[in-house]
């Protein structure tokens, strides 16, 4: 399926698009065809790596310095880019941001400063775009990267858990209003993919990374290229039919946490027999 040209014509924006998954994720577009617009905070990364990626791939990436938690500083990005070549037909919702905190330590400006950036900034740029798709009567498709912890919640993570959580009932709730105008909604709850900055915040030992792969059914860490796969196929007119699912990509981590007797993989196999 992902045979170049697959996503020829698209026009596709990626928030947070300059590091980590985002840019695995702007690779495969790029390569697949797709014109990307990045954006992020920092203009330095972005440019890197729009360098970077044209470099290796040829096409076009654009960067756009914003600060998603600034409404009106999303809007004008989004209206410059429509002047700038037109509509896009594709928004990458992967911008985001985490620490590991009691929750009971939290300060109100720890706490806002996930929740403005995953949870208000990933709805201002969807807005922004949405409603300019909706008036030009453009079609399109939105994905937001998720978390698998938005079925059950997580300690020590409660900003970020609320606000992704928001963000699952967004793509399903706009999955549904606004599918008569064309527009998909959809999204990716991934599990532990190896990152550098996210990792190390997150998954700062040895022993909590080896803890961590070991609860895995599939035996391993997940890929930063087989998200960036899945990611094009949910951009692609291939998944057209496919709205408001939120797909669980973890190689069964959450199926184990949540059965009642996963444990018993970790028992000896004689012990079962008795």
């Amino acid at each position: 399926m992902f045979q170049p040209g697959l996503l020829k014509g698209k026009r596709i924006l990626v928030t947070g698009g300059g590091t980590g998954l985002g840019r695995e994720m702007t690779a495969k577009y790029l390569e697949l065809g797709a014109e990307i617009t990045i954006c992020g905070r920092r203009r330095e990364p972005l440019e890197k790596t729009a360098a970077e990626l044209t470099a290796k791939h040829g096409g076009s990436v654009k960067c756009r310095t914003v600060d998603i938690r600034d409404a009106a500083a999303v809007d004008a990005m989004v209206q410059a880019i429509w002047e700038d070549g037109g509509p896009l037909t594709g928004l990458l919702n992967n911008a985001a941001g985490n620490f590991i905190s009691r929750t009971q330590d939290l300060s109100s400006r720890g706490f806002d400063a996930i929740a403005n950036t995953v949870l208000h900034g990933t709805f201002y740029t969807t807005h922004a775009v949405g409603k300019r798709w909706i008036a030009g009567g453009h079609k399109g498709s939105v994905i937001s990267i998720l978390v698998t912890w938005v079925h059950t919640g997580s300690p020590y993570v409660v900003p970020s858990a609320m606000s992704k959580a928001g963000l699952h009932v967004m793509t399903k709730s706009l999955a549904v209003e606004w599918a008569r105008h064309g527009i998909r909604l959809n999204a990716i709850a991934p599990g532990p993919i190896p990152t550098e900055g996210a990792f190390s915040r997150l998954l700062p030992t040895d022993a909590m990374l080896k803890q961590r792969e070991a609860r895995i059914p599939a035996g391993r860490f997940g890929r930063p290229e087989e998200l960036a796969e899945l990611a094009s196929f949910l951009v692609s007119d291939a998944s057209d039919w496919m709205r408001g699912e939120i797909v669980t990509f973890d190689g069964g981590e959450w199926l184990r946490g949540a059965g009642e007797f996963n444990d018993l993989l970790d028992v000896p196999p004689e012990m079962l027999r008795k």
